[in-house]
């Protein structure tokens, strides 16, 4: 994952991983976060840059 993010799809599991939580997690609580998805038919998929400005307003 690139640290400033890109306009790559992540899975939820890449997502679960990168943020080392469950998918679940992930599932339940990406709007808490303000994450928006991307819905790919019926899938969630998140931009990269979404993640690590997430990342960034909260941990930076």
């Amino acid at each position: 994952m690139r640290r400033d993010g890109g306009n790559r799809l992540l899975t939820v599991e890449e997502v679960a991983e990168w943020l080392r939580v469950s998918e679940a997690t992930v599932r339940n609580k990406y709007r808490r976060w303000g994450i928006k998805p991307q819905k790919v038919g019926r899938l969630l998929r998140f931009r990269e840059r979404d993640i690590a400005n997430y990342l960034e307003r909260n941990y930076g």
